[in-house]
């Protein structure tokens, strides 16, 4: 990967930006590469993460957010993760026009992205497009992820801060989704609190929060926006900024940030023996065809088989992989 691509991205350039969002979402040739060059500009940007349910005004949310942080001139930049079409694979970018408003602007730059097919609310480079982001110099990320109800759940391998959104009239509100998204949230939003049942979707959480006591000792704070109107987004980000301090407060920045790098390796590795095992597979002459039919004829078990697989993967031992420094911060 050249290194102008490089030096033109962390000088401002949105075009460069652009370029090499694109290059790893695509996994075009070089993305690898890009990502190493960029890695060592990362980790100043603050990731906050907006979820929740469809219709819960999560693109209307951040649309505010972002107009309130632009006060105070940091760079912004935002992710919104959408649907992925079921005709042509590519997301269905409705919501975006309610961001259009900041198009003009330099200090913001909004991608959109589509799942395509990840189940978690995620696409699966959004953590290599915010990697890019980050070097780029922006100050704060925030990614708005697809709802998809209790599968949404990797913002929190990914966000500094997870923010919940929920709405009144969603049936059995909180019990609908507690199981999953619920047990995510660093702050919960209860957006279009002027509509009826705002009382209720507060008292729903108050109780849950009453059952359980999160690892970190935070009760997440609960926040009623209207954010159509702007109403409650100062509060907002004052929720946000208070996480924070408790983090650094009772230093859990550096914890919270390798338990999320520890999940994400994994993730890695994983996509990564996939490929290979794939490549390895489809480089045999449709070997892959020729499994599948013996298996649908029931000439053979996909269990023995996966676990023959797996048995000739061992030949390359993962001894080979070079060790971390016996020093390590604490």
């Amino acid at each position: 990967m050249s290194t102008t691509l490089v030096d033109r991205l962390r000088s401002g350039d949105a075009r460069a930006l652009a370029r090499a969002i694109t290059t790893v979402e695509n996994r075009a040739p070089g993305w690898s590469d890009l990502l190493k060059a960029l890695f060592p500009f990362t980790g100043k940007a603050r990731i906050i993460g907006l979820t929740g349910a469809p219709g819960a005004g999560k693109s209307t949310l951040v649309d505010q957010l972002a107009r309130h942080y632009r006060k105070d001139n940091p760079a912004v930049g935002i992710i919104a993760v959408d649907p992925t079409s079921p005709y042509t694979g590519g997301a269905i970018l409705g919501d975006r026009i309610r961001m259009q408003d900041h198009y003009g602007d330099p200090g913001i730059y909004i991608r959109s992205m589509a799942t395509r097919g990840s189940l978690g609310g995620l696409a699966s480079t959004t953590v290599d497009a915010a990697t890019v982001l980050d070097a780029s110099g922006r100050d704060l990320i925030m990614i708005e992820t697809v709802g998809v109800g209790q599968d949404e759940v990797d913002i929190v391998r990914l966000a500094d801060v997870t923010v919940v959104i929920l709405v009144p009239g969603m049936g059995d509100d909180v019990q609908t989704i507690k199981a999953g998204i619920m047990e995510i949230a660093d702050i919960f939003v209860i957006n279009k609190s002027d509509h009826e049942g705002a009382e209720r979707v507060e008292r729903e959480i108050r109780a849950m929060q009453s059952l359980a006591t999160r690892n970190d000792r935070w009760t997440p704070p609960i926040v009623k926006t209207v954010a159509t109107d702007g109403v409650g987004i100062k509060e907002l980000a004052e929720a946000i900024a208070d996480y924070e301090a408790y983090l650094k407060k009772e230093n859990l920045v550096f914890k919270k940030n390798v338990e999320n790098w520890r999940e994400r390796l994994v993730e890695m590795l994983r996509d990564a023996m996939l490929e290979k095992a794939r490549e390895q597979m489809e480089g045999e002459g449709g070997v892959v065809e020729r499994y599948a039919s013996e298996i649908a004829e029931h000439k053979r078990d996909p269990y023995s088989l996966v676990e023959e697989i797996a048995r000739g993967l061992e030949r390359h031992p993962l001894s080979a992989v070079p060790l971390p420094a016996k020093e390590s911060r604490s």
